[in-house]
């Protein structure tokens, strides 16, 4: 038996059995967005409450971790709180912080007739105590499990278990697979509207790292060029165990589990970089931006992965989505583990 009655991790009831669940999460999920990546080092959490099928409140975790996103959205529903249904992707926080109360504590106290979260808390802090904490009071309680809410929650996840971030590569290629021409003329290869949502997700990581070699020959900015999102340009990382430059910081692979406060990881070039997160199995999502050009004999996107049989490459990718951003393509892939 776990101390103070908890239940082994995964034995939570769950009772999501109506579409009307599952939008009103996957619509927590879509808010959760709003928060990444200016929630570090805390997860970036969608809270909305419901009653009589209209919204009276809802929430994101805010800039530097608090408030939590459960906090915004009572505060801004009020007394309509009362008796209505709160939905919100992670399970509340049990533990008391000098930053703020326990977030289980708050909800246990206004009065809703019933939450649904989008999944139990890994932290050992929470980890079911918050979910009991409010059946204690006699309010219905659902943990859904929803692929939505963990999907929205990949880096914190990923710090929690794997103790590293999740981690983006991203390549912009021709149909042939190269980067750039022989002679190292890369800029552009993808339009205009392919390049906006290159930079979107700049802006949703915590850091971006390139290669060496791509450091030394083109000193790229690296930086977020969308208006009002500039701010939110990320932290630069350089895979090199030589000089750097002012502004980057070195990154060696065995050492990602100290990138103090980074949950999601971008990288973006060149074909050695790629390689070698790749071949450590450390990449959980590609995203494969392809322009319809040909260049032939070019430089190649991935270098040497140490592939010695075809069979090690099939099974190891799904593609999650894709995307047409005129006249270019996207096809979003994750890591199949």
């Amino acid at each position: 038996m776990l101390p103070h009655g908890r239940r082994p991790t995964g034995t939570l009831p769950r009772s999501v059995t109506n579409d009307a669940d599952a939008r009103w999460l996957a619509a927590a999920a879509g808010l959760a967005e709003r928060a990444r990546p200016l929630s570090r080092p805390n997860p970036g959490v969608g809270a909305i409450i419901v009653r009589d099928s209209v919204v009276v409140g809802r929430g994101w975790t805010q800039p530097g971790g608090r408030p939590h996103a459960e906090a915004m959205a009572l505060a801004q529903a009020g007394e309509q709180a009362r008796g209505a249904t709160l939905y919100v992707t992670l399970e509340p926080c049990a533990h008391r912080s000098p930053r703020g109360p326990a977030c289980a504590d708050l909800v246990a106290g206004a009065g809703l007739a019933r939450v649904v979260v989008g999944i139990q808390d890994p932290d050992e802090r929470t980890a079911g105590q918050g979910l009991d904490r409010l059946r204690d009071t006699g309010i219905e309680v659902v943990c859904a499990d929803d692929s939505a809410c963990r999907d929205s929650l990949a880096g914190y996840l990923s710090i929690r278990t794997r103790k590293r971030p999740h981690i983006t590569l991203k390549l912009a290629t021709s149909l042939d697979g190269c980067i750039a021409t022989a002679a190292g003329e890369s800029r552009w290869i993808t339009g205009p509207a392919a390049r906006a949502h290159a930079h979107r997700e700049r802006a949703r990581a915590d850091a971006i790292v390139v290669g060496g070699g791509t450091l030394r020959a083109d000193a790229p900015a690296l930086d977020v060029r969308l208006p009002g999102l500039e701010q939110r340009s990320p932290r630069r990382l350089v895979l090199t165990g030589g000089e750097t430059l002012d502004g980057w910081e070195k990154l060696d692979l065995a050492a990602l589990q100290g990138l103090g406060g980074v949950q999601y990881l971008l990288v973006e070039g060149g074909a050695q970089a790629a390689a070698a997160f790749l071949a450590a199995d450390l990449v959980d999502r590609l995203l494969l931006y392809r322009a319809p050009v040909l260049i032939g004999g070019g430089l190649p996107a991935l270098a040497d992965m140490g592939l010695r049989a075809l069979a090690q490459a099939h099974g190891r990718w799904r593609m999650a989505d894709r995307r047409a951003f005129a006249p270019d393509t996207l096809e979003i892939f994750h890591r199949t583990r």
